[in-house]
């Protein structure tokens, strides 16, 4: 079966990669997005998909614009494709582009939808707290993730399971969901379920702000925004008027409820971390990262600049 493979960023890689290996599938051409400038020298670096592709010696393109580049939309048609497959791609594909492969393009979405379509549902789920999330193969329309579903697998999100940990546990079980829905479309053993569109729920890219923390917020809430935020952008606070980034927390089982005020008051400095006063509860700041300076424990970083308990964090610049 001839593929054509459209993917950016790390998370697309290893489908990439499986289907190189699969005797029955052909992977004819690989498209992403241009390298970028990347790194505190704006070095321009291709995206991860782009050095495996070019690793295994396939044809790679890279357009601004896939809907307005003829000339691409040609090659591909040339090129006769059963299926295109797209993982985190990057651009919205137009219905000129979907009309190419024999068989349709399935994507590999990050979400059971119709729940969390939309550019950010492996962090959105983190930070809403969620219990469950997953993945599901869907035929591609020129909607948002609003085509019709072929598969589906639960992942169960853990008390400490970060965006970066749920983005490998898609990593490892989305390549053969992909495989079985290719082969199951070809063979009609799967017949495509329409979404209801009523269920459908949005998940919106993060901005830079979002990662501040509100210390007048649950320990839960607050853990659930440190989970989510990794690997960008990052939660963060103001200690002594400087940013400072939020890593690593822990829900305190026996201090949930515990009130103690103002919130973002540091109570306990211990070899664990450093226990906060939170709107409802005490949270455990078991990683930060100060400014200039390296992630690094809490305990640690407490001692070198001398914390004591009553300092405290604040969700904003004191003073202006």
């Amino acid at each position: 079966m001839r593929l054509v493979f459209l993917g950016t960023p790390d998370i697309a890689v290893s489908s990439l990669k499986y289907f190189i290996q699969k005797e029955d599938i052909e992977v004819v051409a690989v498209v992403t997005q241009p390298d970028k400038p990347a790194g505190r020298g704006k070095k321009l670096t291709p995206p991860p998909v782009k050095v495996v592709a070019e690793e295994n010696n396939l044809r790679v393109f890279q357009p601004v614009s896939i809907r307005k580049d003829q000339e691409l939309l040609q090659t591909l048609r040339d090129l006769q494709p059963d299926i295109f497959i797209t993982v985190a791609f990057g651009q919205i594909l137009s219905q000129e582009v979907l009309d190419i492969p024999k068989l349709g393009t399935i994507n590999l979405h990050a979400s059971l939808l119709p729940k969390y379509r939309g550019a950010n549902p492996i962090q959105r789920a983190i930070v809403n707290g969620e219990k469950v999330s997953g993945v599901t193969t869907m035929l591609t329309d020129i909607g948002i993730d609003t085509g019709d579903m072929l598969l589906k697998q639960e992942i169960e999100i853990t008390e400490n399971m970060t965006s970066v940990d749920l983005a490998n546990k898609i990593s490892e079980i989305g390549p053969e969901l992909l495989y079985r829905s290719i082969i199951g479309l070809a063979d009609g053993s799967i017949k495509p379920i329409p979404q209801n569109h009523d269920e459908a729920t949005h998940a919106a890219k993060f901005k830079k702000e979002d990662g501040l923390i509100n210390w007048n917020q649950s320990a839960s809430s607050i853990h659930n925004q440190v989970r989510g935020m990794l690997p960008w952008p990052v939660a963060y606070t103001y200690f002594n008027n400087n940013v400072v980034k939020i890593v690593e927390t822990e829900l305190i089982k026996n201090k949930e409820n515990i009130k103690i005020e103002p919130a973002g008051k540091i109570v306990n400095i211990i070899k664990s971390g450093i226990e906060v006063a939170t709107g409802n509860g005490l949270i455990l700041v078991k990683k930060l990262q100060p400014p200039g300076k390296s992630v690094m424990d809490a305990y640690s970083w407490a001692n070198g600049a001398r914390i004591t308990p009553n300092d405290q964090f604040t969700n904003e610049i004191q003073g202006e």
